[in-house]
């Protein structure tokens, strides 16, 4: 019994001091992370001035396009009604074409057979008009030869007249008779001569407007039929847009249906590529003509070009959150090409608005301002004392300092309020 309750003892004993053990070092490891995590805090906490090169810019974000370029547009036929056209030949997208390759081709047949029913309407109008002419010829003849004949008849009733004095008065009076018959023929044909000219006239006018219409509809048609090729009017390269195709969005392929005045494709020159932005009014006054730029594109991040703003805007046009603040449209050129330098492609520009060699540079938090003079905390032997300084410059993340620190100087981070112990000077 002694020896079972000795071993209680010593394995109660045991526990103990392993407890012991692991309290001693819990509070071991839990001192040793506190005292590096704050070491890491005051690290964090301050910074060491330095002389560097600093650079002031603005960044502006747009979308890359063509200075010289040629938008290909489905055709609108003149004279038509046409809901859709399908496409047979398509230039592949990237493609390098030459003036006067054929970019697109759309299925003729529908505007051929409307040419070829146009011009058989004008060619049996045509042949109804040359009848029309030749029956009032052949009418204008007999009314000639009638006019003639009434003529003589009412010269020859004349001589008769004459001799009334030797002939008995019957006859006398017959032949009066027969004079007045044949001026009163003639004068009628003479009337109805040209009232009949005027309606041939007429009906041989409207013969002819009907044909010029069917004439112009035929030309109208032959032009519709022409448009179906579409030829690339300068060298470039050939690019797809992106459009509503059939309840989605897509670029076009053969085979597919586009709508008239659809933009689905283009001809570009990549030899001349510019930016648009969108300049805010704020940053209007740190730019002008012909400041420099270095453009980068989102999609290749490694790949830098220069631009130059060649154009501003005069007039803004309402913010795209808010109506107070305008905005400017500005255009930079740029300098240099690329094979992957194509419309479309979102832009960053980082303009230059200055730079300085070898200056002094902290970050910009940790300058505070009192009374209009901005200070610093430097550290010093003892403590962290607020210093006067004189700025120069600043961009998004420095400020340069011109005076009142010196390089290798250790300041605080952040300008926060000073803290019980240290020293201001």
């Amino acid at each position: 019994m002694h020896t079972s309750q000795a071993r209680g003892e010593s394995k109660t004993f045991i526990l103990r001091a392993f407890a012991v053990l692991l309290l001693v070092m819990t509070a071991f490891l839990f001192m040793h992370f506190r005292s590096e995590r704050a070491a890491t805090n005051v690290e964090e906490s301050i910074v060491r001035v330095e002389r560097k090169n600093f650079m002031q810019s603005l960044r502006l974000n747009g979308t890359t396009q063509a200075a010289r370029s040629f938008v290909v547009l489905a055709p609108k036929l003149e004279g038509a009604q046409v809901g859709s056209m399908v496409i047979t030949k398509l230039a592949p997208a990237g493609a390098d074409v030459q003036k006067g390759d054929v970019l697109v081709e759309f299925d003729p047949q529908a505007q051929t057979k409307d040419y070829l029913d146009k011009k058989s309407t004008y060619e049996n109008l045509v042949g109804q008009v040359a009848q029309k002419q030749a029956e009032e010829n052949i009418a204008r003849a007999k009314d000639d030869t009638a006019m003639k004949q009434a003529e003589d008849e009412f010269k020859r009733a004349q001589l008769e007249l004459q001799r009334n004095e030797i002939v008995s008065r019957i006859d006398a009076e017959k032949n009066l008779e027969a004079v007045d018959e044949a001026e009163t023929t003639l004068k009628q044909l003479k009337e109805t001569y040209q009232l009949k000219r005027a309606a041939a006239a007429a009906a041989i006018r409207i013969q002819e407007i009907q044909r010029d219409r069917a004439l112009e509809a035929m030309r109208y048609a032959q032009g519709n039929a022409a448009k179906m090729v579409v030829h690339s009017p300068m060298p470039g390269v050939v690019v797809y847009n992106t459009i509503w195709l059939g309840g989605r969005m897509g670029t076009v392929q053969q085979g597919d249906q586009v709508r008239p005045g659809v933009p689905f494709l283009q001809v570009v020159d990549p030899s001349q590529m510019e930016v648009r932005v969108e300049l805010n009014q704020v940053d209007l006054l740190k730019v002008r003509l012909g400041q420099s730029a270095q453009m980068h594109l989102d999609a290749y991040p490694g790949m830098t070009l220069p631009a130059t703003l060649e154009e501003l805007s005069p007039l803004g046009h309402p913010g795209q959150f808010t109506e107070v603040v305008r905005s400017f449209t500005a255009r930079f050129s740029v300098q240099g090409t690329d094979s992957r330098l194509l419309p479309d492609l979102s832009a960053a520009l980082d303009l230059d608005l200055g730079s300085q060699r070898s200056a002094l540079v902290v970050p910009w938090q940790s300058i505070g301002n009192e009374g209009g003079h901005p200070f610093v905390w430097v550290k010093t032997t003892v403590a962290f004392e607020k210093r006067t300084v004189q700025t120069g410059p600043r961009n998004d993340l420095e400020t340069v300092v011109n005076s009142g620190l010196a390089e290798g100087d250790i300041i605080r981070r952040a300008a926060v309020e000073e803290q019980p112990g240290t020293a201001q000077k």
